[in-house]
């Protein structure tokens, strides 16, 4: 059966690679990766870091044509050429429905992105494409506020989204916020894959949720992430917590 969501699979080719002695290959998520479902709203990646969850979200969206520096497939610039090669060694299927639009996102590389709107814009002809991020250079606002505006004015329906770590910039009252964006966005026929280590976004209901660790990918509930987990405790106790974490730390100090 034909799938009718964006993407519903990333497989990747073992008989294709060289070696699996040398990164991103080595690494256990890489290793063990035979067959990833995708769920046709949400799927989140989470895990340390290091344990490859952003190295397959980033040959994940290489390899559906954005730029590997983030943006639309419209945007080519390249400031440093760090993405992995793993792009080329992974299969997308797709379903027969293309998205209207798309957006990669990589806070690491969210300012390289706002410099290469502005200098675009700068060149004559065409419409201001900041118009279609608010309208107010990115660079004019704290990263809170240019990410909001991108997730608000530049994300639309029908969208295939690739987000890595997008709390990075977003206070919980606005994680919650993202929430609602996306659940929005959700139901205007868009999917989503996002890398990230915050429960809050976990929490999006029906979501699958997978964990990179060193013994490789599984599925994993909510409840069962570690990030949950840590953030469970601490809340429920935080003197507890920090009375066993700040004695450990003062007799390893001795």
């Amino acid at each position: 059966m034909i799938s009718t969501q964006y993407v519903s699979q990333v497989r990747l080719r073992v008989d294709d690679i060289p070696t699996f002695d040398r990164y991103p290959f080595s690494l256990s998520a890489v290793r063990n990766l035979d067959v990833l479902e995708l769920h046709p709203n949400v799927t989140f990646l989470v895990g340390e870091n290091g344990s490859g969850k952003s190295t397959l979200l980033e040959a994940i969206a290489v390899s559906f044509g954005f730029n590997p520096e983030g943006g639309t497939k419209n945007f080519g610039f390249n400031t440093r050429a760090s993405h992995s090669e793993l792009h080329k060694f992974i299969r997308l299927s797709k379903g027969v429905k293309f998205p209207r639009t798309g957006f990669f996102l990589r806070a690491e590389s969210f300012f390289n992105l706002a410099t290469e709107i502005e200098r675009l814009d700068a060149e004559p002809g065409g419409p201001p494409i900041i118009d279609y991020y608010g309208g107010k250079s990115l660079h004019e606002q704290s990263h809170g506020e240019s990410f909001w505006a991108l997730l608000m004015n530049r994300f639309g329906g029908q969208g295939f989204y690739v987000l890595d770590e997008p709390e990075a910039a977003l206070s919980p009252q606005r994680q919650l916020a993202t929430l609602a964006r996306i659940h929005e966005l959700v139901n205007d026929e868009s999917q989503f894959i996002i890398a990230t280590h915050s429960p809050i976004l976990m929490a999006y209901p029906n979501a699958y949720i997978y964990g990179f660790s060193e013994h490789g990918i599984e599925r994993l509930t909510l409840e069962e992430t570690e990030h949950y987990q840590v953030m469970h405790d601490f809340v429920m106790n935080p003197k507890r917590m920090l009375d066993e974490l700040l004695d450990s730390s003062k007799h390893g100090d001795g």
